[in-house]
């Protein structure tokens, strides 16, 4: 049997989770009305497959509620407590190499990333940026998907340094900006929209929560940094540098 300790932790995780639980269903609930509006007003149509979509729309609700009550059990404290831990151990090396190595390795791991570098694989396969064969687009899919993780971790170790420094986000993000409008101009026109997207699908699921966390616990150990003003900005640095790199990725297998 439980003690009354255990039971009470017991107590206070499941409230939490099926706050988390509510909190999901709110999230959701707009998208289901919005579906269900144009379904049954505008269509004026019956939900096909009924049986099937409730199944999924449940699992959905649970899959959102496990992810979001896993980060603030898991990820957002293990990301704060690791860049404080590098920052008191006053290394620099270890501490880009620490930034490099997350954005890198929750880049690959994307479940976005890896659909759009499929989808982008079958599409320059069709369209004869590639030969049509399934080594030639696994080494596409591949090269993108890598091409866009070096990006990403470069642009965290970049946003790191802009913590330590005190650098100004803004000029860093026009900079950026300008060098992927002179690329847009240069580079083949079949990779300029898969460039785009690659810069959008970098801040999903698994990279968001993690790098956040790194800058605002980052910033919070750092004496004269504000993890409000500078903690926050590494989310901008993954969308931008994936737009440069994946625009050279294409000049070169061209």
């Amino acid at each position: 049997m439980l003690s009354n300790f255990h039971y009470v932790i017991f107590m206070n995780q499941l409230l939490a989770f099926l706050k988390a639980l509510l909190g999901s269903c709110k999230d959701l609930l707009p998208i289901i009305l919005v579906i269900a509006f144009f379904q049954f007003a505008v269509l004026q149509q019956p939900m096909p497959n009924i049986g099937d979509i409730l199944i999924g729309l449940t699992l959905v609700v649970l899959g959102l509620t496990f992810f979001i009550y896993g980060l603030e059990m898991g990820l957002f404290p293990i990301g704060e407590s690791m860049a404080q831990a590098f920052a008191k151990k006053g290394s620099l090396s270890w501490l880009l190499t620490f930034a490099f190595c997350l954005g890198f390795g929750t880049t690959v791991a994307e479940p976005s990333l890896i659909a759009v570098a499929k989808e982008a694989a079958i599409v320059a396969a069709s369209g004869g940026i590639i030969s049509d064969t399934l080594a030639s687009q696994l080494s596409y899919a591949n090269g993108l998907r890598f091409t866009v993780a070096f990006a990403v971790g470069l642009a965290i170790v970049i946003g790191v340094l802009r913590i330590i420094r005190g650098w100004p986000i803004q000029y860093l993000i026009l900079g950026g900006y300008v060098v992927v409008v002179l690329m847009t101009i240069i580079a083949p026109s079949w990779i300029i929209g898969i460039a785009y997207d690659s810069g959008g699908v970098t801040t999903s699921t698994i990279t968001v929560p993690l790098v956040t966390a790194l800058g605002v616990g980052l910033a919070s150990a750092i004496k004269g940094r504000n993890p409000m003003i500078d903690g926050f900005g590494l989310i901008a640095f993954a969308s931008l540098t994936p737009m440069i790199f994946v625009m050279i990725y294409g000049m070169v297998i061209s």
